[in-house]
């Protein structure tokens, strides 16, 4: 799968249920709940049952996060194909 930098529609939405991107890549800044960051493949805990984030919206979002947008080459048709780029796109850039 290729790997390259799309821009999504402004109104581009998560996909509900997925949190995708709340679990593939690592996240080196503190989170609440993980003062050390989140390593790659590892559920945030800020994740909640339904895959919603919990600090959408919130100033203790980290930063990284707040600048995620879903995009179509990320997200894919499933939420399996978004755990499989996020995955690999962790993989290429470790």
């Amino acid at each position: 799968m290729p790997f390259s930098r799309r821009t999504a529609p402004e109104d581009a939405q998560c996909r509900p249920g997925c949190g995708a991107c709340c679990i593939a890549p690592s996240i080196s800044t503190p989170i609440p709940g993980m003062p050390e960051g989140k390593p790659a493949g590892v559920r945030c805990v800020q994740l909640d049952e339904e895959n919603h984030c919990q600090l959408f919206g919130d100033p203790a979002r980290p930063r990284v996060c707040i600048a995620l947008s879903p995009e179509a080459t990320m997200c894919g048709g499933s939420r399996e194909q978004a755990l499989h780029y996020l995955t690999e796109l962790e993989r290429l850039t470790a």
